[in-house]
This record gives structure tokens, C-alpha cells and sequence, in this order.
């Protein structure tokens, strides 16, 4: 199924992202800021709601802290080629922080083929979703993370015909990771283009004008892969993209050989 990225209704993160700031305010109080981007991995179906009450950070000094008490639910798939949304944000003491949470509500679902189906998220993970990930807070400075959901990895039918959501996400700071992008031609070569990131597939399709984005890249060397659903056109490996931290790695356009 085609997917298009919905870049005008969602913030845009861009490829050069400003990661602190000084506040004489937080300074004076010790204390900095942190916000949460929520992003996503495309998935085979039509949207994927989920419901998020809260989010919290663990301090080793201090436990559990809230970042986000406001109930919000979030098409994951309008998320993907470098839309986002902010999770959650607001000021913290500093010191180091192991994790971070997210409380979910029980409205979650999807739509697949225009029909709704509830998501039962196990009773395991209703005390909250743990997403192990250390950090620093400094004084007067801002810390910004990507929690980069993978809808398809986390929807799971089971023989009954329900649907299970068992999150799959991966955190990365935004300091630390960039982007690539490109545009893939034709426009019918349907394509999907993905890349791996440690044991980890990341992967998104070029949206009705063949533009594409892989987003929360940690900085190093890659090789993008190419996958064009129509049959007509034969598939394209690029090695050796190199990203950087904080940049946009753009290939410009992509042109696949007929078969």
C-alpha cells in the first residue's frame, strides 16, 4: 500500500536541529529542559492510533518524573519522511536520567482496509512502557530525543483474530543522529527504501512526488537499499552514504533501471 508522508499537518523536524539552549531562568535553579519527538516506521495498514496518558523520566536521584500529563492520541502513520510530533517537554534537575515511559490508555487501534480493529496492549506493559536510555540533564541547556515507533513491529494478530500492541521503539538523541533523503524516479516505481541500523531495519517509502526521509540516524556510514513495488523497475543499493550528526544527507535524485 502506498504511503504519503502528511509533511503540512505535522511538525517538520529539520536536518540542522538547534540541541541547546541557555536560560537564565533554569540556570539560576540548576536546572535544564528536555522534549520528546515522537516518529515512525511505516506500516501495511490504513493508520495506527495510539493512546498515550503520560510521560515520565527516571532520575536516579529523584525516581519517576512527568514530562507529559496531557491524554494525547497519535496516528503513528502520519509520522514517517521527517514529520513528527513533540511527545512531551518541560524542565528538569540536573543530573543523569536512565529511562524514560510511556503510559498508554486503552483507546489504541487501527484501521486496515477502511476497518477498525481495537489494539489490546498486554497487561504486562499497562503499568507503562520502559524505554531504557541514559542521559544527562545540564544546567541550562536543552536535551532533545526521537522515540522512533515501528508500527509494524509492534502490531500483532493473533489466531483469534485480535490484535495485540507490544511497542517496539528505539530512542535516540537528537545530537547524536542525522537524516537522508532523496527523491525516487519514476514516480510509478512505487518504492520503499530502508537501511539498517545495528541489528535494526529502518524503513520508509517515497511518498506521490518519490521524496523520501530516514530519520533518527545515528552518525556513521550506511548503505540504502531500494525496493521499487512495481515490478517494471529493477531494485538499487547505494553504499557508503555517510551521515553526520544534526545534518541531512540528501542523494538528490534517485533514477531506477528498467527491468
Amino acid at each position: 500500500m502506498k504511503k504519503t508522508a502528511f509533511f503540512a499537518a505535522l511538525t517538520i523536524i529539520s536536518g540542522f536541529i538547534l540541541v541547546s539552549c541557555s536560560d537564565s531562568s533554569t540556570d539560576a535553579e540548576g536546572k535544564g529542559r528536555i522534549k520528546m519527538y515522537l516518529v515512525d516506521a511505516p506500516a501495511a495498514l490504513d493508520s495506527v492510533i495510539i493512546d498515550v496518558l503520560r510521560v515520565e523520566v527516571n532520575s536516579e536521584l529523584e525516581g519517576w518524573q512527568v514530562i507529559n500529563d496531557v491524554p494525547g492520541k497519535y496516528d503513528l502513520l502520519r509520522l514517517t519522511n521527517g514529520a513528527s510530533v513533540v511527545l512531551g517537554e518541560n524542565s528538569l534537575s540536573a543530573g543523569n536520567y536512565m529511562q524514560v515511559r510511556l503510559i498508554l490508555g486503552d483507546d489504541n487501534y487501527i484501521y486496515e482496509n477502511g476497518i477498525k480493529h481495537s489494539l489490546t496492549v498486554p497487561s504486562g506493559q499497562q503499568t507503562g512502557l520502559k524505554l531504557n536510555h541514559e542521559f544527562t540533564i545540564e544546567p541550562g541547556s536543552l536535551y532533545e530525543l526521537y522515540l522512533d515507533f515501528d508500527a509494524d513491529k509492534s502490531i500483532h494478530q493473533t489466531g483469534s483474530n485480535k490484535y495485540l500492541l507490544r511497542p517496539t521503539v528505539r530512542v535516540q538523541a537528537v545530537v547524536t543522529s542525522g537524516t537522508i533523503s532523496g527523491q525516487i524516479l519514476p514516480l510509478d516505481a512505487d518504492a520503499s527504501v530502508w537501511t539498517m541500523v545495528g541489528d535494526d531495519t529502518l524503513t520508509t517509502y517515497a511518498d506521490v512526488n518519490g521524496l523520501f526521509k530516514l530519520m533518527c540516524l545515528p552518525a556513521g556510514n550506511y548503505s540504502v537499499n531500494i525496493e521499487p513495488g512495481n515490478t517494471a523497475y529493477q531494485p538499487k543499493t547505494i553504499t557508503d552514504v555517510v551521515v553526520y550528526a544534526q545534518q541531512d544527507t540528501d542523494l538528490g535524485v534517485i533514477t531506477l533501471d528498467n527491468n
